[in-house]
């Protein structure tokens, strides 16, 4: 086999690890053969030890103040409404993101828009309908809402099992994507590099609890946002400081002139666009990682202040893909030095933003992107596993297993196990997953949050009809629906397993899937008429109204 490029193996890592982050922007590259390391990226190897060193000593200081179950799950309930707002975009801005939608613009112009506003869209949702009162209701996860009022043993089982595949799901992605880039930044082998990341990531959680996620989180966001202010800084100085001129250029000099101005065609059928937006707006409303944030603040008002920061951070950062993703057509799509011998960008569309970091900043821009991308997995690995224990210990053990007598030193040490487990169980699967595509994985999940967690929740919440009963077979019914329809639609039946034709004729299933959770939820409660199903009903409006004022909230601000 050809000995691969440097930018041949960064390509293979960074689509791997920032593509595979969110498929729904990127199709995920395969890696197959034999790894030829030709040279190594010194200023991405030494920015990478300092952010490793750092975080490392972040979690020792977050150790010595993380004594309880509350410091463990949420921090202690100390984050501030800007810093957790600074946490949830570094737990939500993905690599993928940043090189997936800037290739897109590259590609497609202005119709790469529609993943940024995708992305985004979701977030008023989460503010107006979920932030204040998740925090007034629960106390370290979603499940913890959801069941409320009603029966905790089977809704906390679906809660957990929505929590866990999503959690799976995504670190498959997220180990496959980090050993890729280790392995490419030091020389190392896939399975070495998938330790390193497994041995880390275990190290954050078990020892710093939410608190040192949390600030991983934060320095990742700085670091990212740091990046990509410099790149579009320095792709409007280019310009003149002239978005018009920066626009001119662009279409001057794409293959596609004026047509990368116009939408239109980039999502060809309008169920799959419907189906995509869904996913996107309610998979975010939906994501058990980015819920639990929700519980490191103090009270409401500082809730409604973090998704207010992440809504401004998130959408600045959109703002500037944007403009990267032009940049990229103005300084590297007119030079040479980024061009095979056939006149196409080395590495493919994904490698737009990368060689825009070199052409506006030389080799240690690069590096540094190149680190940026490592603490962006990092970062969200940290949030996933964590999510997950906190589904085994608090969810499972405390409150189905024990039945709520389960005392905290004992949850605390079932939580580390959890932990200690996911990392061993990502590392395993990072090895077994390594040549597999697993671009649909996360497109996945986002269909299951979507139509499995977001469905009772929001119905837990707003609904008065809603039982046991009519939560748990709805719930399960959107989580298999999703994935059953995810492996028949051509994504996995044609791309993956290699048949002629899709048994399910789109991409994206969560109009079909969340469409049949909420109607199944719906029709399962109101044939309940079981006493159980008149107390749950009952105890809607004392749950209604500690949502809305916050009167027995932990924490409760005063109104």
């Amino acid at each position: 086999m050809k000995p691969l490029s440097l930018k041949s193996l960064l390509r293979a890592a960074l689509t791997a690890g920032a593509g595979l982050v969110s498929p729904l922007v990127l199709a995920a590259g395969t890696l197959e053969g034999p790894v030829t390391q030709r040279s190594l990226n010194w200023h991405a190897i030494v920015m990478f030890l300092l952010f490793v060193a750092f975080t490392l000593g972040i979690t020792w200081w977050a150790a010595r103040r993380t004594k309880s179950a509350k410091d463990f799950y949420a921090a202690g309930g100390g984050i501030t409404g800007m810093q957790n707002g600074l946490a949830i975009a570094g737990d939500y801005m993905s690599a993928a993101s940043f090189l997936g939608i800037s290739a897109m613009v590259f590609e497609k112009g202005y119709d790469g828009l529609i993943y940024s506003i995708g992305f985004l869209v979701g977030w008023p949702i989460i503010l107006f309908l979920v932030a204040e009162r998740l925090r007034n209701l629960g106390k370290y996860t979603f499940a913890d809402v959801a069941s409320y009022r009603l029966s905790q043993t089977p809704v906390r089982v679906l809660a957990a099992t929505g929590t866990l595949v999503v959690v799976a799901l995504y670190l498959i992605a997220q180990m496959v994507g980090a050993g890729k880039l280790i392995q490419l930044l030091f020389g190392m082998s896939y399975s070495s590099a998938v330790v390193l990341v497994g041995v880390l990531m275990v190290l954050y959680v078990m020892f710093g609890g939410m608190l040192a996620t949390t600030w991983v989180q934060i320095v990742k966001a700085v670091m990212l946002l740091s990046g990509a202010t410099f790149m579009a800084g320095m792709v409007l100085y280019s310009a003149g400081f002239s978005v018009e001129a920066l626009f001119a250029k662009a279409v001057e000099v794409h293959a596609k002139k004026e047509a990368i101005m116009a939408p239109g065609g980039l999502v060809s059928n309008p169920i799959d666009a419907i189906s995509l937006g869904l996913a996107l707006m309610f998979g975010t409303a939906g994501l058990p990682h980015i819920l639990m944030r929700f519980f490191t603040v103090a009270d409401a008002k500082e809730a409604r202040k973090s998704v207010f920061f992440a809504t401004g951070f998130i959408g600045y950062f959109y703002i500037l893909t944007f403009i990267i993703g032009f940049g990229a057509i103005m300084l590297v799509s007119t030079n040479p030095e980024f061009k095979d011998a056939a006149g196409k960008l080395i590495g493919g569309n994904n490698m737009a933003a990368v060689h825009l970091s070199k052409a506006v900043g030389g080799d240690l821009f690069l590096g540094f992107i190149s680190a940026v991308a490592f603490a962006t997995i990092l970062a969200v690995v940290a949030g996933l596993t964590l999510s997950g224990a906190s589904a085994v210990s608090h969810d499972l053990y405390a409150n189905v297993f024990a039945r709520g007598r389960a005392d905290e030193a004992h949850e605390l040490r079932v939580s580390k196990l959890a932990t200690l487990g996911l990392g061993i169980v990502a590392i395993l699967l990072g090895i077994a997953f390594e040549k597999q595509n697993i671009a649909f994985m996360v497109g996945l999940a986002f269909s299951i949050a979507a139509s499995a967690n977001f469905p009772v929740l929001f119905l837990s919440m707003f609904w008065r009809g809603l039982t046991t009963r009519g939560a748990v077979i709805g719930g399960f019914i959107g989580l298999i629906s999703a994935v059953t329809l995810i492996v028949f639609g051509p994504t996995v039946w044609v791309d993956v397993l290699k048949n002629k034709e899709a048994l399910f004729a789109y991409k994206n299933p969560a109009i079909f899937s969340m469409t049949l959770a909420f109607f199944c939820t719906w029709l399962f409660s109101v044939l309940d008429r079981s006493p159980q199903a008149n107390q749950e009903k009952s105890a809607f409006l004392p749950q209604f109204i500690r949502s809305m004022t916050g009167i027995g909230a932990e924490g409760a601000s005063k109104h």
